[in-house]
């Protein structure tokens, strides 16, 4: 059960299911969807996994540290633990197990290539990983403890049927993965903790009928489960090597000694509780997707496909009457990689020609590489949205057109408007809304002159003054002085105790106008010899 090893597949390797276990009937894919939202946030408890019948598809991905770099030949991939440095991966050297010393592996095999672990760039080849994955599956999570742990879990509930079962399903997955150059043991089960400790474990191809979860893990190492490597060094003190045998004995003592993580550990392990699991992308409201048997390459063949996939999309949001407000295209290369394209608009639509213009544009950003392979659309944001009718809404349909004027020009540019907040602090008495946005501007707002230009961050100036409250008399702004010939204030303005600093001064805002005929809004900060002066905007 060496999880470095290759994946143990049952039947010489074959990617089938047990002869004493059966594929279970699939519920409809609305159904998980709903239960994955639930629990997108994490923080829902633990579940009964005998009131589900949600499926959920384990890919152990054991070589991942090593199988990313794409090198030939022997690698030791090492992490430094405290002062030691420990073994996290190895590819093609016999005798080398994960965690050894990495001295001691370099004596084994000192011919091997050795790297330093780098887990950002691991975490972010699994992301990738697991975007490929939703072509699977809409719901993809990522698995895994850390140093060496990697895995990916997908809810197949109500999906298998399309692809001949939950062992095509998972045949497909594994192979799709090794035509990537990534070794993957995988395993379907009704709880998810069931599935990934069986694909930690180097088991591959096995579907667990519900109900014998915990048959399937008993007899596997402790050091499969998400737990504290001293836990298993105690419990195997204790004689306790396998998940069964401390299954069997008194939960008490065990929580006592070694607290409620161990039994949760087993617990989600046997399938007696399901956690909570969040996927990578929350699933769409509407989505289309589309398969390709010709990978598409050219501009033209994208172009027909996106919009035969925006036509459904829309067709869905319609005889559901929604509107979507954000659409994500995932498009698929043959060699695994996922790239995403995104377009917003300022009202709802379900206009195919309108999304259409306005993913032509972004379009040009795809690499096809050496073709696309599958292209997937979801709106994100949807809203409720009623049919128009000619004349009788003239109002609309103008606010309908300029909307979609500001859909096209921000594709190219930002657009956004200001709206007034309830604030006193200058900074603080606007803030950015949409272009569409409906503005409505309070009796007396504002309450005196503001500046037609409000610098983003305020320009620090030199200041002369007769008086030391006095009005500024000549402004140094960098290497040049600049004398004032009017100004007017000043306008004390104290900081909202409420929302910012306590320790921020109060603010006197003076409008001057210079020589040059440059009319200024400064402020300052502080009083007496202490006081700095800021250039805050032009009037």
């Amino acid at each position: 059960m060496e999880r470095e090893g290759a994946c143990r597949a049952r039947d010489e390797g074959r990617v089938r299911s047990a002869p004493s276990l059966s594929i279970p009937k699939q519920n409809e894919v609305q159904e998980a969807t709903a239960s994955w939202q639930g629990v997108q946030g994490g923080s829902a408890p633990l579940q009964a996994a005998r009131t589900t019948s949600r499926r959920h598809l384990a890919l152990a991905l054991p070589r991942l540290a090593v199988e990313r770099l794409g090198w030939a030949g022997p690698v030791l991939v090492w992490q430094g633990v405290g002062p030691r440095r420990e073994v996290v991966a190895v590819s093609g050297v016999t005798g080398v197990q994960v965690g050894q010393a990495l001295s001691d592996a370099q004596a084994v095999a000192p011919e091997a290539r050795v790297v330093e672990a780098d887990p950002a760039a691991d975490a972010a080849f699994r992301e990738r990983l697991a975007l490929w994955a939703m072509r699977f599956s809409p719901l993809v999570a990522l698995a895994g403890q850390g140093d060496g742990d990697h895995a990916l879990l997908l809810d197949v509930s109500g999906v298998a049927h399309l692809f001949g079962g939950e062992a095509a399903l998972l045949r497909r997955a594994v192979e799709g993965l090794a035509r990537q150059g990534v070794t993957a043991c995988g395993v379907v089960a009704s709880a998810p903790g069931t599935a990934l400790a069986l694909a930690r474990a180097g088991v591959t191809g096995l579907v667990v009928r519900p109900g014998e979860e915990a048959e399937a893990v008993a007899e596997l190492d402790l050091r499969v489960l998400p737990v504290e490597q001293a836990v298993v060094l105690a419990l195997r003190q204790m004689g306790l090597w396998r998940i069964g045998e401390v299954r069997r004995q008194p939960r008490g003592p065990l929580a006592r000694r070694f607290g409620a993580a161990l039994l949760r550990a087993l617990d989600e392990a046997a399938g007696e509780v399901v956690a909570p699991v969040s996927p990578i992308r929350p699933p769409p409201d509407f989505w289309v997707a589309r398969d390709f048997l010709e990978p598409l390459i050219t501009r033209d063949a994208i172009d027909v496909a996106v919009a035969g996939l925006l036509r459904g999309l829309c067709a869905k949001l319609e005889a559901a009457g929604r509107g979507t407000r954000r659409v994500v295209l995932r498009a698929h290369r043959v060699d695994g990689a996922v790239q995403e394209l995104a377009v917003g608009t300022g009202l709802a639509v379900r206009n195919a020609a309108h999304l259409g213009r306005l993913f032509a544009h972004k379009l040009e950003r795809l690499e096809p590489g050496f073709g696309l392979e599958r292209m997937f659309l979801g709106a994100e944001v949807t809203e409720e949205m009623a049919g128009l009718q000619g004349g009788f809404v003239r109002g609309a349909l103008e606010r309908e057109e300029l909307a979609r004027l500001f859909d096209r020009l921000a594709q190219r540019v930002q657009l956004w408007r200001l709206a007034p907040r309830a604030s006193h602090w200058p900074v603080r008495e606007v803030v950015r809304v949409p272009a569409t946005a409906v503005v409505e501007v309070p009796e007396g707002w504002p309450r005196a002159m503001r500046p037609v230009r409000l610098l983003r961050r305020p320009l620090e100036i030199g200041v002369t003054a007769l008086l030391p409250d006095a009005p500024p008399s000549l402004l140094r702004i960098g290497r040049e002085a600049h004398r004032v010939r009017a100004a007017e204030g000043p306008e004390r303005l104290e900081p909202e105790w409420w929302l910012a600093d306590p320790l921020r001064q109060g603010r006197d805002y003076y409008r001057v106008e210079l020589a040059s005929g440059a009319r200024l809004w400064v402020c300052r900060v502080g009083f007496g010899a202490e006081a700095r002066w800021f250039l805050q905007g032009w009037l």
